[in-house]
């Protein structure tokens, strides 16, 4: 009888052992299935509160940050960049990389540039980034346009280009002929007298996003230059001038280096022209930042034969090419990807000089570009006195945008501005062209005074730039707040570092004090020439003139 108990005592452990066993693999099994929607809900939940916002709408946004840090050209400059395999992947499906962990914006709740509600957007409401420009006339205007035809594309038999036949462009329809022109036709007959693009320009965002993800049909090496940078080409004509990264964000230029043998960051470009149009100068063309595949979008649609020579495999098994320049062009200065992925800055191209043919004018501020000779305004601090009666420095505004473009200078550390452009069809009663920017932003942790030599010597500045620059220094507007906002919407966002950014008020106070020096030494109608009023009366003197007409 006790044998038979303990015989049933087993069974009925052994069942209720297997059935404990079920029970957890019921559960385990349940778990399994559950788990991936939890993890979905949460990371909905996570992208909606993430500070980034609308900046990052999805993977795309992410898979255009995998590189964002890749070593630089030089060996020596190579102790900034990070290794991407030691990067958290995250996600599901197609793998994204978080990169540049030390360059990940800070702020919270910053909306896009032109979404409106954020300080930037704020900033251009202000009646001092309203200021109307005088009636446009079709002698003001860079091109005339005839409003009857239709944009067409045609081979134009330049390696620069392609032919329509390779374009596989579908034209654009519309009501009118302007509706048929691409985006950077538009930006091109926008360019007058008095602006490179006009206030809140919606062509402006248009041209930016196109220049970022357009389909490269066409790549060339442009001649000419110090260092390499390429011509790219669209499916509707549209040319941007590539200049690829060469160092990483957190790498100040040494302060050894002599300011003509510096690097050209494709990050100063981006930032240059965010900078200058918060500064409402809007003399740079729109420049936004781009991941370029320089194997399918360079080395295999070039038909720049010098170009295709110079590329190679490294032994990390990157794609890699250095093209031919004054310098840093060889095999010890070649620009790699990751594996054939490479940042760089995508500037629309102004209209070709065969077009409209541009002036180009040697800055009298022009540094030496020597190791030991100064320059003669280094050595005369009564320089400006010669200046202002030479021409074009001797009437209109022509020294006001000098100094104007001194103070952009300034704020980005920027020492290389040796020439400056215009469109030769205005004469000099025009803006000055702030193009080639790349030198700037190199050292967050030194202002350069000297850049500031046309204003200290001058004692001259346009009210409304000072102005303006009074207001960038209020909490409610300011330089680093609305520099940072502009620049997270560009796809390579962070482009500058806390410190650079940090640098910008700094400078902008420094510039705030020079002036009010000036004013101490000379009488404020002086010192702050009043362009407000003159261009009111220019406006109203128009309005004479069409009347007079009529």
């Amino acid at each position: 009888m006790l044998r038979r108990l303990q015989t049933l005592f087993q069974r009925k452990f052994k069942i209720l052992l297997f059935l404990l066993f079920l029970l957890a693999l019921l559960m385990h099994m349940a778990l399994d299935l559950a788990l991936p929607t939890i993890h979905s809900s949460c990371g909905c939940a996570q992208k909606s509160a993430s500070p980034s916002g609308p900046f990052l709408p999805g993977p795309r946004k992410m898979s255009l940050r995998i590189l964002q840090d890749f070593s630089g050209s030089n060996g020596s400059l190579e102790k900034g960049s990070h290794s991407l395999e030691a990067r958290p992947a995250v996600g599901t499906g197609s793998k994204t990389v978080h990169g540049d962990q030390d360059f990940k914006p800070q702020w919270g709740g910053v909306k896009p540039v032109w979404a409106g509600g954020s300080k930037l957007a704020a900033l251009f409401k202000h009646p001092l980034y309203r200021i109307p420009i005088p009636e446009v006339l079709e002698k003001d205007k860079l091109f005339t346009v005839n409003p009857k035809e239709k944009f067409t594309l045609r081979d134009s038999g330049s390696d620069e280009w392609v032919s329509s036949s390779k374009a596989e462009m579908v034209l654009p329809t519309g009501k009118t002929p302007y509706d048929t022109y691409p985006t950077w036709l538009k930006f091109h007959i926008s360019i007058n007298r008095y602006e490179l693009y006009p206030h809140q320009d919606p062509i402006t965002h248009t041209l930016l996003e196109e220049l970022a993800t357009q389909k490269i049909v066409g790549s060339v090496q442009k001649p000419g230059g110090t260092q390499l940078k390429l011509i790219m080409t669209f499916p509707n004509y549209g040319q941007a001038l590539f200049k690829p990264m060469k160092q990483t964000r957190d790498q100040e230029t040494p302060a050894d280096f002599f300011y003509f043998s510096d690097f050209e960051r494709h990050n100063a470009e981006i930032s240059a022209f965010h900078l200058d149009r918060i500064l409402d100068f809007r003399r740079i063309p729109p420049v936004s930042g781009r991941l370029v595949n320089i194997s399918n979008e360079v080395r295999d649609i070039t038909t720049d034969k010098k170009l295709a020579k110079t590329f190679f495999i490294s032994p990390a098994g990157n794609v890699c090419f250095y093209g031919e320049c004054s310098y840093y062009c060889s095999t010890e200065h070649a620009l790699c990807g990751k594996p054939d992925q490479l940042e760089g800055s995508m500037a629309a191209l102004l209209p070709d000089k065969s077009l409209a043919k541009r002036h180009s004018w040697r800055s009298p501020w022009r540094r030496s570009y020597h190791k030991s000779k100064k320059a003669e305004w280094e050595l005369n601090q009564n320089y400006c006195t010669q200046v202002r009666e030479t021409p074009p420095y001797d009437r209109g505004s022509r020294l006001l945008d000098l100094i104007d473009m001194t103070v952009l200078d300034f704020l980005m550390g920027n020492m290389d501005r040796h020439h400056y452009e215009t469109f030769e069809k205005f004469g000099n009663d025009t803006f000055l062209l702030h193009l080639d920017n790349g030198r700037g932003f190199g050292r967050h942790s030194h202002d350069e005074m000297s850049i500031l030599a046309p204003l200290q010597q001058c004692c001259s500045i346009k009210k409304s730039t000072y102005l303006r620059l009074q207001l960038l220094a209020t909490e409610a507007y300011r330089l680093s707040d609305v520099m940072r906002e502009s620049l997270a919407s560009d796809r390579l966002s962070p482009i500058l570092s806390e410190p650079h950014l940090e640098a910008l008020d700094r400078r902008l106070q420094k510039v705030l004090d020079m002036v009010r020096e000036c004013m101490v030494k000379g009488s404020h109608k002086e010192v702050l020439v009043d362009d407000m009023g003159n261009r009111k009366h220019g406006i109203r003197r128009r309005k004479e003139e069409r009347r007079a007409q009529v």
